[in-house]
């Protein structure tokens, strides 16, 4: 059995008592208290999350540009310095080998964050698709491509209070800063006096901060954040109350980005994958789905229509927020919004109507 990597947060979680679980080969908390308690705080005021199993990869030179062009299905190259983007890295056949965020820091400086699971993955095709890109327009290489995850950590403070809350560790002039950043933007700045990156990025449906700092500075500014430490169970519930897809599970080698509800997402560009895309008709499309009662769906339960099978539900839970089932679903394209379909859930056939995304979006 493969050994399992610790984060940098690991003796405050198990300090804390958490409940420790294998995720994406490391060692990480799946709860501290109870999933309810977690999932209401970031709803209501603040939670903390480490996200240290997530990878950080820089990408800097020349060529950063171009390589991250060719290498995903969005444009990095027309992001401003300062902001962040949602994309994707697709096999040739247009499969989704992951979906990350770019983040532009400077004009040939980027950060990639891709999902855990998928780390290595992206960063070996990163490194190979930028030779390739330099063979394709006969330039020698100058870009570099460095994994930088196992000496960083990634702290996700997310909630209505989650300003006061990551504020509360910066000096005046950078507060000030943090306090105008935008959704999907990002700077760098010193928290509790290290320096690190501050996104206004999440996971969660709520307003909310990434911080990526030195993997040795975690544990102190951990400490100092007050809000109610989180695991991973609450932090999928809110994506799913979020709408937003789980690799594994909404998304895979097997979907390309139309098969998940993502087809305005790749770029009019020239990209690995791209030519694919063009030939590959939808074969699925993602769907919400709303139930009654207290009984969730789940991964992998058939959805019917009028007795016939129309796909499979990928993520499903009785949502803490709302009271009441919710799921997503990849289904076969053409089902309108409001459709009652019937999912097998553990034997017995329960109705679910198709909904709008998000299930839940934070007061304004």
């Amino acid at each position: 059995m493969e050994e399992l990597r610790p984060s940098a947060l690991f003796g405050e979680h198990v300090a804390a008592g958490a409940t420790m679980t294998p995720f994406a080969g490391w060692n990480m908390p799946l709860r501290y208290t109870s999933d309810r308690e977690e999932h209401r705080a970031v709803r209501e005021s603040v939670g903390k999350f480490d996200l240290s199993h997530m990878g950080q990869v820089e990408v800097e030179g020349p060529q950063a540009a171009a390589v991250l062009d060719y290498s995903l299905c969005t444009k990095p190259s027309t992001m401003p310095a300062g902001r962040a983007r949602y994309s994707m890295m697709l096999a040739p056949d247009g499969g989704i080998i992951d979906d990350l965020i770019v983040y532009r820091l400077e004009e040939a400086r980027y950060l990639v964050v891709p999902n855990g699971a998928n780390r290595i993955t992206v960063v070996e095709e990163l490194t190979r698709r930028g030779r390739e890109w330099c063979a394709k327009n006969e330039a020698s290489e100058s870009h570099s491509i460095v994994d930088r995850t196992l000496e960083r950590a990634l702290i996700a403070v997310q909630g209505p209070e989650s300003l006061e809350a990551v504020v509360a560790l910066l000096g005046p002039e950078d507060a000030e800063r943090v306090a105008a950043l935008g959704y999907y933007r990002a700077l760098e700045a010193k928290v509790d006096g290290v320096p690190a990156m501050i996104a206004r990025t999440g996971y969660t449906g709520e307003t909310g901060y990434e911080i990526m700092l030195p993997a040795s500075a975690a544990p102190d500014v951990w400490r100092k954040i007050e809000a109610k430490a989180c695991g991973l169970a609450s932090r999928d519930t809110l994506r799913l109350e979020a709408g937003m897809p789980l690799y594994g599970n909404e998304l895979g080698r097997d979907v390309t980005p139309a098969d998940a509800g993502a087809a305005r997402l790749p770029a009019d560009h020239e990209f690995v994958g791209g030519a694919a895309l063009a030939e590959r008709k939808p074969t699925w499309d993602l769907y919400a789905l709303v139930g009654e009662g207290r009984r969730a769906a789940r991964a992998g339960n058939t959805a019917m229509s009028e007795g016939r099978e129309v796909g499979k539900v990928t993520s499903g839970a009785l949502s803490p927020t709302l009271g009441y089932p919710i799921a997503l679903a990849r289904l076969e394209p053409g089902i309108v919004e409001g459709a009652v379909l019937d999912v097998d859930v553990r034997g017995t056939l329960q109705p679910m109507r198709v909904t709008s995304l998000p299930f839940y979006k934070r007061p304004r």
